[in-house]
């Protein structure tokens, strides 16, 4: 058995595990403390330790750049073609697809794998990458979330100082972005991960070691599926998943890369799971708006999407990195972009028949309100 089937299968028995013992974490609360637990204390030493032990050259903010540049393409994507007739949904479903899909969660579902198979080369530029990413989630997807509020709620008088200042809080409070600010401000003073104190380096060792068995129980526990819900998003996650290696193959032919891993990583992080930020977005408009008849997002949908992605992001990731070297090549890239779009059209074709309980569950809500 090869080096990568073994790796695989044992990662794939942790999240085994995590979905076994998902009866013994049911509450809500108790799943957000495990992710709290990830996102504040175990990816941010990961992250941290990663970027420190970089060679920093001013030409690697080309990666944030292109991270953000896919980003803003799928949006554009998504937002501008004529998908919805495609699809017949609800205006609120499709603006809440317009803020999922295009958003990427590298820490819970791609940075695990990366530092496994890739060591912590790979997993720095990907962590550079994902600031490129967190200017789209955290900024983009706000301005983009509070447009869309306004022009539903066209009375509503929008008091810009309140959003700049929630803005900052949210950028702020997020320990991964202080880890990133600070690893960078110590790169750029001529600083490494061996200016601290060996006790020091000690504890940030043993938190960053948590974060994959973390991730991995993690996403076990939060798998909670129904099967006529997944049929539906999944033909959306399949469009995702084609779009980003069609982007990932483009990118290849423009910057041809030698470095295996360096190629892996290209294909791999744009696989990586929707990000629950924008959902925090939605959420504050839910909030504003909680006694409007008619919703600017779905949230419930929102969450089903996050639920679907998690899993098949990882499977994708998992299988990338399985393959060996097979994604190496950029036509084999190309076909995995052309199987999935069409696995997309063949699941909205089959599933159509499903759309109609989305559309009843709105009028419904609607006739209630």
């Amino acid at each position: 058995m090869s080096t990568a089937t073994t790796k695989t299968i044992s990662l794939l028995l942790l999240i085994l595990i995590g979905y076994l013992f998902r009866n013994k974490i049911r509450s809500k609360d108790q799943r957000d403390g495990i992710r709290t637990l990830i996102l504040s204390l175990a990816l941010p030493a990961t992250i941290f330790i990663a970027l420190l032990q970089i060679d920093f050259k001013s030409d690697l903010v080309v990666i944030p750049i292109l991270s953000l540049g896919f980003n803003i393409i799928m949006h554009l994507l998504i937002d501008k073609l004529p998908l919805r007739p495609v699809f017949n949904i609800p205006v609120n479903q499709y603006r809440t697809l317009i803020m999922l899909i295009p958003s990427l969660a590298p820490g819970l579902s791609c940075f695990p794998f990366i530092m496994e198979y890739s060591g912590q080369g790979p997993l720095a530029m990907a962590a550079l990458a994902d600031v490129g990413n967190k200017i789209f989630v955290l900024i983009i997807s706000y301005t983009i979330a509070m447009k869309w509020y306004y022009e539903n709620n066209k009375h509503h008088t929008a008091n810009g100082r309140s959003k700049i200042k929630d803005l900052l809080l949210s950028l702020v409070n997020e320990p991964v972005n202080i880890v990133i600010v600070t690893a960078l401000t110590m790169l750029g003073l001529g600083l490494g991960y061996d200016a601290f104190p060996e006790f020091i380096r000690l504890s940030i060792d043993r938190l960053s070691v948590m974060m994959t068995p973390l991730v991995l129980l993690f996403i076990g526990m939060s798998m909670r599926l129904t099967w006529e819900q997944v049929r539906t998003i999944f033909s959306f996650l399949f469009f995702r998943s084609g779009v980003a290696y069609l982007i990932s193959g483009i990118l290849l032919l423009l910057f041809p890369v030698n470095d295996i891993p360096t190629i892996l990583l290209i294909v791999v992080f744009p696989q990586s799971a929707c990000s629950f930020w924008p959902c925090a977005h939605m959420a504050a408009v839910s909030r504003l708006e909680a006694n409007n008849a008619v919703k600017t997002f779905d949230q419930d949908f929102a969450m089903n999407i996050l639920a679907c992605s998690m899993p098949f992001s990882v499977i994708q990731i998992l299988s990338i990195y399985a393959s060996g070297d097979f994604f190496a090549g950029t036509t084999n890239v190309f076909i995995c972009a052309g199987v999935l779009l069409t696995l997309a059209v063949v699941i909205t074709v089959v599933s159509t028949r499903l759309t109609p309980v989305y559309q009843e569950e709105t009028r419904e809500n609607a006739t209630a309100s």
